[in-house]
């Protein structure tokens, strides 16, 4: 059987092409996007990878074409797919039909957190000698890879509230029938598709009615709006998680969360080491310690995974250091992440100066639905640099002037990295946030930072 992906580097239609190639299926896609990391981990794959969405790309005609959310009507593919009656089905659909039909489903929702807490769990359960599949929004650290079916019962799955495609437009957790859910956080997002909080919560409870009664709900309690989710009707047993209150629980031992104590029900289970920072971080742990306890593992054996985990590429990924100067790359694409990530690097390097740069590349960032809430998120900037390109619809100036003197903007990703490298001294954390590919500027920053004082040196 040969399949067609397309949209095939998005993180998850590239886990979906990882998982048809494990089970034998001739597969190759089309992206109009095609970057690393993803792109990188399809060619190892031997996955024949196409640019752009021409109607050729889908000659010689496949026997099914899997499509993407990001494509629409209009697109010469899909056009073409129509036009010629080609079989197709969206990526859930075919994820949950192939994959977790058969599978002990462990589905990890929320606006945020959900790639971290996805990988941390498939993690865990690995450590417990498991063997989960997993599809994770990210290629995780500790497997190299963003999807394996796995030889084992569980399959952990990141759940996505974005709608399906063109032709379903129902959120893609729908499909995947989880036995075990995960509601990490709710907030306003997606702004291209939810006209307020409340559609989100309606499609949340949508993913609560199909978890069966002998399952599991794991649910931030600190979150007012999953509270009001539960409350519009909840038929599974839940259990909560939590800093200040839930049945899970941590205590911060020190203020960057890289040390904290966990305990369930009042019993302490331990105390957990790791390399992640932020209370945000802490948060995802808890919930991926009691979601793989639900699922039958060790708490105490799973606090202990945690000083093995790797997160996460492109989630506060270092990507080098030289001369003094921190550079990382983010997958930010929401104010709240982007305010507890910055927290959690102030809490670890104290007065040392945090540089930005920013591209605001969600569809709700670009729409604006989060502008009065970016500057905001920023605080723990001393300078920031804001992208706007000349198609973002809204006027960065008022971002940048409500950072005071810190902020700026920049017309193109060249006189990003060139502003940044006119502040950046010695002692600096430069740090690069966007959900794109920000065309590579984190690691062209670090070269130029390196060619910089090569240069210095040698004068």
């Amino acid at each position: 059987m040969s399949v067609h992906v397309l949209g095939i580097c998005g993180t998850f239609m590239g886990g979906i092409a990882a998982l048809a190639r494990e089970r034998g299926i001739s597969v190759s896609g089309s992206d109009q996007n095609i970057y690393p990391p993803m792109s990188t981990q399809l060619e190892q794959l031997g996955i024949d990878l196409k640019p752009g969405y021409s109607a050729e790309n889908l000659q010689p005609t496949p026997d099914l074409v899997i499509v993407g959310n990001a494509l629409s009507r209009g697109n010469a593919a899909i056009e073409h797919m129509l036009d010629s009656r080609l079989n197709y089905i969206s990526g859930p659909q075919w994820l949950g039909e192939n994959v977790l039909a058969t599978r002990q489903v462990l589905a990890v929702a929320g606006t945020h957190g959900k790639t971290t807490t996805t990988s941390l769990l498939a993690w865990i359960l690995d450590q417990q000698n498991l063997q989960p599949g997993f599809l994770v929004g990210g290629v995780p650290s500790n497997f190299g890879v963003s999807a394996r079916l796995g030889a084992g019962a569980p399959f952990v799955i990141e759940a996505d509230e974005y709608d399906t495609a063109f032709f379903d437009k129902r959120s893609k957790f729908v499909h995947y029938r989880p036995h075990i859910a995960v509601l990490n956080n709710l907030e306003y997002d997606h702004a291209d598709i939810f006209p307020d909080v409340a559609a989100i919560q309606r499609q949340f409870h949508h993913l609560v009615r199909i978890v069966p009664g002998n399952g599991r709900l794991i649910v931030n309690a600190e979150d007012k709006f999953l509270r009001e989710v539960l409350a519009m009707g909840c038929w599974t047993p839940v259990e909560t998680f939590g800093i200040d209150s839930g049945d899970w629980r941590a205590r911060l031992i020190d203020k960057d969360g890289s040390v904290f104590e966990v305990s369930h029900a009042g019993k302490i289970i331990g105390i957990a080491r790791w390399s992640l920072l932020g209370r945000h971080n802490v948060m995802n742990a808890l919930a991926a310690i009691a979601a793989a306890h639900a699922a039958g593992a060790d708490a105490a054996i799973a606090l202990n995974a945690l000083a093995s985990f790797e997160n996460v590429q492109r989630r506060m990924e270092l990507i080098g250091a030289h001369n003094g100067v921190s550079v990382y790359d983010d997958f930010a694409h929401h104010p709240t992440a982007i305010a507890t990530t910055l927290a959690g690097l102030r809490a670890k390097v104290g007065g040392a100066r945090v540089l930005v740069g920013i591209e605001p590349r969600s569809n709700s960032m670009r729409l604006g639905a989060h502008a009065d809430e970016l500057a905001p998120s920023l605080r723990d900037a001393d300078a920031v640099v804001l992208l706007q390109r000349a198609e973002l619809p809204w006027d960065a100036g008022k971002v940048t002037t409500a950072l005071d003197n810190r902020g700026q903007a920049a017309a193109s990703v060249d006189a990003l990295i060139d502003a940044l490298l006119a502040q950046t001294r010695s002692g600096d954390h430069v740090v690069f946030m966007s959900n794109g590919g920000f065309e590579n500027a984190p690691r062209r920053f670090f070269q130029a930072w390196r060619e910089r004082h090569a240069q210095s040196d040698n004068e």
